[in-house]
């Protein structure tokens, strides 16, 4: 009997360190310094900000922190905001990040046919900025991106063969160079250009807003690259799922969050505290929308599942907080419903979690481009105090995201309509 105990101890032992090594299975960690460093796409600091929602609204209590560097032109040699080797000391090394990615190419390949000499000057700067990175910065995590894509899907290619079909040779020499050097690497062309071929069938003529100059994607491309990111992440789909027995009057299912003082007369009602928030997506961007509908954004990376089961009238009005959310069939209800695709309560503090987001990502903006590199060479006596002040500044922004982000306790209402 001795040994049958120990041993189904040991059994719940392993189950609960599997689990908590599935919880830990997120790529960032406690602590982390993210530095994105890239060239205009980088630059538009929208697939950046994006990643960074998802982390401080998924994680809410997760201590990581972003830089965006990205500079528009840059190309592995360097560019408007100097060599390569300047770049990186001042931009990169300066933050002293312990995760960097690179996202570079689209410049590279200078817009025409494959060019073997013009690819080895690719090849070699880019096994150049590895090599300083690792030297500057040892035990750093670095994820490369391979590019994102050019859109030769909604318009004719420019050449036979097009510009992204170069584009991806340079991204299978990034996936080589990766395996060589152990690094991470994220596709950030495949699943892009799947979603434009999908909504090209869908609406041809939005289908061309998702990349509108067929380089710099709008929004709604850019969340698809973040989707591609976090992925190679391994970020977790779920948000919070609950599923309650009405009949049974319990709660069956409670995962990610914490449900309490169930009610179950006249209707159902519960308090239920999240331990995440979903991801804000903006439901009035057509563009962003089709974007969204033409992938797997939302079974890949926005699930919140809410399931009721056993109840008796056909419909029901659903409300958060006193805010009636929908109006679903008890068949929907059984089923289950993504309340992230939802105006919910909860949706629409993660998009105040954005806006100080970018809120931040303007401020470190203006410092660097505006006063710290412009300024470098000039010895103004109120210049060191302008960046300080700047830095004080976006601290605080950080700080409030950082509150914003913390989920709170909602109170739903299940009533028969």
């Amino acid at each position: 009997m001795r040994t049958v105990r120990r041993t189904a101890v040991l059994f719940a032992l392993c189950l609960a360190c599997l689990a908590a090594a599935s919880a830990q299975g997120f790529y960032l960690k406690n602590g982390d310094r993210v530095v994105f460093y890239g060239d205009s796409i980088t630059d538009q600091r929208l697939y950046t900000t994006f990643t960074e929602t998802y982390v401080v609204t998924r994680f809410p209590r997760l201590p990581v922190s972003f830089i965006h560097s990205g500079w528009g032109g840059d190309r592995v040699t360097g560019g408007g905001g100097g060599p390569a080797d300047l770049r990186l000391e001042r931009d990169v090394f300066a933050h002293q990040p312990t995760v960097m990615t690179i996202m570079l190419g689209m410049n590279d390949g200078r817009y025409r046919a494959f060019d073997p000499q013009i690819f080895q000057i690719f090849a070699d700067g880019y096994r150049h900025i590895i090599d300083s990175v690792k030297q500057h910065v040892p035990g750093i995590r670095i994820t490369v991106i391979q590019p994102s894509p050019y859109d030769d899907v909604t318009r004719p290619p420019t050449f036979e063969g097009g510009y992204n079909a170069v584009l991806v040779r340079y991204g299978e020499f990034l996936k080589e160079l990766a395996e060589k050097e152990k690094l991470t690497v994220a596709d950030l062309n495949t699943p892009v250009v799947a979603a434009l071929e999908k909504a090209k069938t869908a609406n041809a003529d939005l289908a061309q807003r998702i990349v509108p100059d067929r380089v710099h994607p709008g929004a709604g491309g850019h969340l698809l690259m973040a989707e591609a990111l976090l992925k190679a992440w391994n970020a977790p789909a779920l948000v919070a799922a609950v599923e309650i027995d009405a009949e049974g009057k319990h709660v069956a299912r409670q995962e990610n969050t914490q449900v309490s003082g169930l009610e179950t007369s006249g209707g159902l009602a519960w308090n239920q505290q999240d331990e995440a928030l979903p991801m804000p997506i903006d439901a009035k961007d057509a563009t962003l929308m089709l974007a969204v509908r033409s992938s797997d954004f939302v079974e890949a990376l926005d699930q919140e599942p809410l399931k009721v089961t056993g109840l008796t009238a056909a419909r029901y009005s659903l409300r958060i907080d006193g805010d009636t959310v929908g109006s679903f069939s008890r068949e929907q209800l059984a089923e289950g419903i993504n309340l992230a695709e939802l105006p919910t309560p909860m949706a629409r503090q993660a998009a105040d979690v954005h806006l100080l987001t970018l809120q931040h990502n303007h401020i470190h903006y203006a410092r660097w481009r505006m006063i710290q590199v412009p300024f470098d060479k000039e010895e103004f006596a109120h210049k060191r105090a302008a960046m300080d002040a700047m830095d004080t500044l976006e601290t605080e922004v950080i700080q409030k995201q950082r509150a914003t982000a913390q989920p709170k306790s909602r109170r739903f209402e299940l009533t028969p309509e």
